[in-house]
C-alpha cells in the first residue's frame, strides 16, 4: 500500500508539473502572437478606429482596401522593394553560407601552422559591434565607387564570424572515419567538404541559412547609409516611407508591415525542422 501511494504521489507530481510547464509555454505563446493579431487588427481598420477605447480588436467594418492601397501608395511600386529584398537576401544568405562553411571546414578538418590562433583572433571579432565597422566599410566602399550599388550593398555582408564559428562546432562532431574513408576513395579536400561534410551538415546550414535570411531581410541601417535610388531601397526602408513628420496611417503601415513580414514567417516555418535539430547539436564539441 506504501508503495502505491508513493508512486501515485509520483504521478500526481509529474502530472503538474506537466501543466504548469503548458501554462507558462501557453502564456509565452500568446505574448509573442498578440501583437501580431493586433497588427492583423490594425492593418483592417478604419483610420479613425486605430486609437479607440476601448480597444477594438475585431473590426467594423473590416477594411480590406487597405492592403491594396498600401501596395500602391509609394512612388515606387512596392513590387520593386520587394524584388530589391529578396534578391539581396538570398545574395547574401548564399554568400554567407559558402564562405563561412569553405572557412569552418578548413579550421575544422585542416591543420595548418596557427590554425587555432587565427581562428580565434577571426572569432574576437564578433566582440566588435557593427556600428563601429559602418563608418570604415561605408569610406572603403565609396572608394571602390559602390555606394548606390546591389555590389555595395551585399559584398561587406557576405563574410560572417558567428557562421563560420558555428559551423565549424558542428563540423567538429562528424565522425572522421567517413573523411578518412572518402580520402582512401581518392576524394580531395573539396571533394569531402562538397560530398561528405555539406550533406551530413544540413541542420547547421538551414539554422545559418535561417539567421542570415532574417537578419538581411529587416536590416535597415546599412541599406540606408549605401543606398540613394529609391528604385534599389529594400522593405524596410520602404516601411518608414509610411511614416510622415507629423502623422502616420497607422493602417496602411500595419498592412504593408503584414506585406514584410510574411516572408519571414514563411521560411522559419520551411527550416523549422532543421533549426531546431541545429539548434540542439550544434556546439557540442570544442
Amino acid at each position: 500500500m506504501a508503495d502505491s501511494r508513493v508512486g501515485s504521489n509520483i504521478k500526481f507530481r509529474r502530472r503538474i508539473r506537466l501543466w504548469v510547464s503548458y501554462v507558462l509555454l501557453t502564456a509565452g505563446a500568446a505574448t509573442m502572437i498578440i501583437p501580431f493579431l493586433w497588427m492583423l487588427s490594425t492593418a483592417l481598420k478604419e483610420s479613425a478606429d486605430v486609437f479607440t477605447f476601448p480597444p477594438q480588436w475585431i473590426p467594423d467594418p473590416v477594411k480590406w482596401e487597405n492592403f491594396s492601397e498600401a501596395w500602391n501608395a509609394l512612388p515606387v511600386p512596392f513590387s520593386r522593394f520587394y524584388f530589391n529584398s529578396v534578391f539581396v537576401s538570398f545574395t547574401v544568405t548564399l554568400g554567407q553560407i559558402l564562405t563561412s562553411s569553405l572557412a569552418a571546414f578548413a579550421f575544422a578538418r585542416l591543420r595548418f601552422p596557427g590554425r587555432d590562433k587565427i581562428f580565434f583572433l577571426y572569432l574576437s571579432t564578433l566582440m566588435i559591434p557593427g556600428v563601429v565597422t559602418m563608418i570604415p566599410n561605408f569610406i572603403l566602399i565609396n572608394l571602390l565607387g559602390l555606394n548606390n550599388t546591389f555590389a555595395g550593398l551585399i559584398l561587406p555582408t557576405v563574410f560572417t564570424a558567428y557562421g563560420t564559428f558555428m559551423l565549424r562546432q558542428f563540423f567538429m562532431t562528424l565522425p572522421r572515419d567517413l573523411e578518412d574513408a572518402a580520402r582512401i576513395d581518392g576524394c580531395s579536400f573539396l571533394g569531402i567538404y562538397w560530398r561528405v561534410t555539406l550533406p551530413l551538415s544540413k541542420p547547421a546550414l538551414a539554422t545559418l541559412t535561417t539567421f542570415t535570411f532574417i537578419g538581411v531581410w529587416k536590416d535597415f541601417l546599412w541599406p540606408l547609409i549605401i543606398i540613394d535610388s529609391p528604385r534599389k531601397m529594400t522593405l524596410p526602408i520602404a516601411l518608414s516611407h509610411f511614416q510622415g513628420i507629423y502623422t502616420t496611417d497607422w493602417t496602411l503601415l500595419m498592412a504593408a508591415s503584414l506585406f514584410v513580414m510574411a516572408p519571414l514567417v514563411i521560411v522559419f516555418l520551411l527550416g523549422q525542422r532543421y533549426f531546431v535539430e541545429g539548434i540542439s547539436l550544434t556546439g557540442l564539441k570544442g
